[in-house]
């Protein structure tokens, strides 16, 4: 069900603050005519952090009526309370959710032990496709393959989103996991990289502003096609840089209203770009195509 480019989709907001549904729309069908493959909502991108639990709900259930079955939508659904983490996983569920993307439980730093629990709770809890979500640099816990691979033979648990972007650590999710579980990365710089080894795609936040060009390279790296991957690649190495200048989503979101595709809008504690930042962006949005200059 899940492969190719899976766009990470950041939350519109207007200036204020509250949600934007018109703008997400239009984000949405941007998406399905570029040839996104799929639509992750409501995870580190969307501002899921800031979010309430109706908030959440609401922006799951807009975004399933608006893909309408067009393409597969996976609910973040993760947080470092595994009784929170069950109720979103469940209204996600109930919601219509074709799956979830749990992210580890960030800040109170389980054990390896303490995360397989976690997992298997709501894994048994609920039935719903479930892929796990690793990225230690912003949950300060990393999830050892060893642990994975316990967690893999659940029925409910499908997949990972691994973003450490470490080479060793895909070799070995590949070589423990792969037959039992979809493995994605979350790291675009290493994203070809990584489904050129043997993943079955991106979990990616440049494919917000570069949809059809993360599909197109996910294609022909999924297919080995290593030339045409690296055609594309090379055009959006630098991008892939430049939206993690300040923490994500504020540069995406910047571009993404560049774009004309969404309001200036982002929640507090994150505040709208730097104007520092603003030349160095805008000349990679340039140099990938994404934008013509003014």
């Amino acid at each position: 069900m899940f492969k190719g480019s899976l766009v990470a989709i950041a939350t519109p907001m207007h200036e204020d603050g509250s949600l934007d549904f018109k703008s997400m729309e239009e984000l949405i069908e941007f998406h399905i005519s570029n040839k996104t493959d799929a639509i992750v909502a409501v995870g580190t991108t969307g501002e899921s952090a800031t979010l309430d639990f109706n908030e959440h709900s609401e922006v799951i259930k807009t975004t399933i009526s608006i893909i309408n079955k067009r393409i597969p939508l996976i609910a973040g659904s993760g947080a470092n309370s595994t009784s929170e983490a069950l109720e979103l996983t469940q209204r996600s569920k109930d919601l219509g959710a074709d799956a979830c993307l749990l992210v580890t439980p960030y800040y109170n730093k389980p054990t390896q032990n303490g995360l397989y629990c976690h997992y298997k709770k709501i894994a048994d809890e609920v039935s719903i496709p479930q892929i796990l979500y690793n990225v230690p640099g912003r949950t300060s816990v990393d999830m050892l393959p060893d642990t994975v691979y316990k967690l893999s033979s659940h029925p409910n648990i499908i997949g990972i989103k691994e973003a450490s972007g470490d080479l060793s650590r895909s070799s070995e999710l590949l070589e423990k996991c792969s037959e039992n579980i979809s493995i994605f990365t979350g790291d675009d710089k290493t994203s070809m990289r990584d489904i050129l080894m043997g993943f079955d795609g991106n979990i990616s936040v440049t494919a917000n502003i570069a949809p059809l060009e993360m599909h197109n390279m996910c294609m022909y790296a999924k297919k080995g096609d290593k030339k045409n991957a690296e055609i594309i690649n090379n055009k959006l190495d630098a991008l892939h840089d430049k939206i993690f200048v300040e923490s994500n989503p504020i540069p995406v979101k910047w571009a993404l209203h560049r774009m004309g595709l969404i309001k200036k809008g982002i929640r507090l504690p994150l505040t709208w770009m730097d104007k520092k930042f603003e030349e160095s962006l805008e000349t990679s949005l340039i140099e990938a195509a994404i934008i013509t200059n003014k």
